[in-house]
């Protein structure tokens, strides 16, 4: 099932998620209605915050980028419980974000390219792994909203300054996109 995305304002947003077990209901269903948001929304992560639920799950898929980063290809993965434990700052990189949150906003944001992530997969394997390179930047975008932070939180403050009018547009519901979402309602 397709679910509305959460838009920029929603309380849930900024919620710190929480930690979930292998009992939570209907786990399984949850992450099958996520991958066909995602594919809905042609976005290439989304986190549970994003739909309404303050739980620490988040599914990227990068294989839809493969054409131009072919070592990507295939790449699907679910992430349950995931904790950026560590940043490795001696290499940084600059690169525009957008998310499924902000429609039509895109910004550019400084991140390390290398963390240190530890996860359990869909069947509650633990990972615990440096991850480097682009997929690095996607897990601090996705994770970000699993600790209610949002990729504008990582901007100047006169880039927010800036866009502060696009941000209030989309609390107070002007926006157009092609997929579900669910509004602040005033």
């Amino acid at each position: 099932m397709i679910l509305p995305i959460y838009i920029y304002g929603q309380p849930v947003l900024r919620k710190v998620a929480e930690d979930i077990t292998s009992d939570y209901p209907d786990l399984q269903q949850l992450i099958a209605d996520m991958w066909e948001t995602l594919a809905e929304s042609e976005g290439i992560g989304l986190a549970a915050p994003q739909i309404g639920k303050a739980i620490r799950l988040s599914v990227i898929d990068l294989d839809v980028i493969s054409e131009d980063l072919p070592e990507y290809k295939g790449f699907r993965q679910v992430f349950i419980n995931p904790h950026i434990i560590d940043y490795d700052d001696s290499n940084t990189d600059s690169s525009e974000e957008g998310c499924l949150s902000l429609p039509a906003i895109h910004e550019k944001v400084v991140r390390p390219t290398k963390i240190h992530v530890e996860w359990d997969d869909e069947q509650f394997q633990h990972h615990d792994e440096w991850i480097e390179g682009y997929l690095a930047r996607v897990m601090q975008h996705e994770f970000d909203h699993l600790d209610g932070k949002m990729f504008v939180d990582r901007i100047s403050p006169l880039r927010k300054q800036l866009i502060k009018s696009k941000l209030a547009a989309l609390i107070k519901g002007r926006y157009r996109c092609g997929y579900k979402t669910k509004p602040v309602r005033r």
